[in-house]
């Protein structure tokens, strides 16, 4: 413990500066100013290095937090990261993108702000690669063995690294013309640039893994094919299949769902020429959903150039502190202002929309909109509460209900489950042989964080049936829950 009385001297979190939303709306780069150094290593020696350190627990990775805050305190970087990429392969990706479950679980926070670890956690992945500390780590022998990843998301990304460096031949499949999967199409660079990719992904090129972009397994090469040509197969496609909204005028001009939106924005901000375009530039947008890729709309429609931004959530406004039935360690749902809800625009809650309203020309003008209440356990409109809000683009941000299907369930004979998930054993294996699922295709929607542990843990379970066993890290099981604990 370097500094005893850290967390008794600093009481308080500080974090990065968010860039003035005058300048940062008028650009792509992250929303967040650099880190201070000194401010990052006060706050890194606000950790107690806690006798039973729950924030273990509330990370699926089992990030060694304490070790890297103190190594961070003393001024060792190198020593850091190295403790950083002991259990986590991406650490510039969840530091950005994470949400943060080690600090809702940071003993610290029972009575004070938990320790900023996110912020640490990217300061030191930044200086890293800064100084050149993140060197290739090629292996040191090749089994012979060869593994396809189906998927170059974090789970995807994950598993590869983690396989190539155990020696295996591995290539991962892309259908999108660039490498990434949600990373590169998903988020919009105000929350990640993706340099930050690029890098790794270079990282993982000299390490021997190799990519294959533009190629869609189940159509440009049967899963059947694929199982012919490889050892192994992991399937990390994750969760993409958007939950509509059912109601009269879904069909109209202008309402589209949220990561068609999001995916043509990242591939133009890329430097892409894309056809027709969805844009929110000088129109009223309406916003579906309140999740992080609700959010996401959000900055992407005020950079460009939206006349209003309107957010809609079906329940109730979460407290701002923690309520009584998630008590600590557990990740609490509270109300959150992220830097895109900052930026401008109405949230919102215990909004039911009833109805996409037309013009004469079948585009969409407004919502019918009605208060939410709660019958029986079900959310439904509120009756003689309608009304209408204006809106030119419609943005359905509601979630995911399971990985497409995209053949796998005939070619490879593959079993879902009823949440529409792939179905798999604790070890990430599928009724069919030498096929393993990762990440949200057999979670279902979930966080970064949780696909790069299932990656590890999954590449660990591939090793093992290639080998006979396995050295590499498995940090959790295909069953555990969000607070790290075993379902029932």
């Amino acid at each position: 413990m370097a500094d005893p009385q850290g967390f008794l001297k600093t009481t308080q979190r500080e974090l990065p500066s968010r860039r003035p939303v005058p300048v940062r709306i008028m650009d792509w780069r992250e929303v967040y100013e650099p880190g201070d150094t000194a401010v990052v290593r006060r706050q890194a020696g606000r950790c107690m290095d806690c006798g039973v350190p729950f924030c273990h627990q509330g990370c699926p990775l089992g990030n060694l937090i304490p070790e890297w805050n103190d190594l961070t305190w003393r001024g060792e970087g190198r020593a850091a990261i190295d403790r950083l990429h002991a259990t986590n392969n991406f650490p510039e990706f969840t530091g950005r993108l994470c949400p943060a479950p080690c600090e809702s679980a940071c003993v610290l926070g029972i009575n004070q702000p938990a320790v900023t670890i996110k912020s640490i956690e990217q300061t030191i992945i930044d200086e890293a690669f800064g100084n050149g500390w993140v060197q290739p780590q090629p292996p040191g022998r090749i089994t012979g063995k060869t593994v396809a990843v189906v998927g170059s998301g974090p789970a995807g990304l994950a598993a590869a690294q983690q396989l190539t460096r155990a020696g295996h031949t591995v290539a991962v499949f892309e259908r999108d013309d660039r490498i990434g999967g949600l990373l590169r199409y998903g988020i919009p660079d105000f929350k990640m640039e993706k340099h930050h990719l690029e890098t790794r992904l270079r990282q993982m090129q000299d390490e021997g893994t190799r990519f294959r972009a533009g190629v869609e397994i189940g159509r440009d090469i049967t899963w059947s094919d694929l199982q012919d040509r490889y050892d192994a197969i992991v399937v990390a496609t994750g969760s993409t299949v958007p939950r509509d909204l059912s109601i009269p005028g879904r069909d109209l001009a202008g309402v589209h769902f949220a990561m068609d939106y999001l995916v043509q924005s990242n591939k133009a901000v890329a430097g892409d020429t894309v056809a027709n375009q969805i844009s929110a530039e000088g129109k009223h947008v309406v916003v579906i959903g309140g999740g992080d890729t609700g959010a996401d709309c959000i900055g992407t429609a005020h950079r460009q150039g939206a006349l209003s931004v309107t957010n809609l959530a079906i329940g109730r406004q979460p407290g701002a502190e923690r309520p009584d039935h998630q008590p600590w360690p557990m990740d609490p749902t509270v109300f959150e202002i992220s830097s895109a809800h900052e930026e401008g625009g109405e949230r919102v809650f215990l909004a039911s929309t009833v109805e996409f309203l037309s013009n004469d020309a079948g585009e969409v003008r407004a919502l019918r909109v009605a208060e939410t209440e709660f019958v029986d356990g079900r959310r439904v409109p509120k009756n003689g509460t309608e009304r209408e809000i204006p809106a030119d683009l419609v943005l359905i941000a509601m979630g995911f209900t399971g990985p497409e299907r995209s053949g796998i369930d005939a070619q490879l004979n593959a079993v879902f489950t009823e949440r529409g998930a792939l179905a798999r054993e604790d070890d990430y294996s599928t009724t069919t042989p030498g096929v393993f699922v990762a990440g949200d295709a057999g979670r279902g929607q979930s966080l970064i964080v949780w696909a790069i542990a299932e990656g590890r843990a999954a590449a660990a379970a591939v090793d093992a049936y290639l080998m006979g066993t396995s050295t590499l890290a498995a940090p959790v099981r295909a069953h555990e829950v969000a607070i790290g604990l075993p379902s029932a």
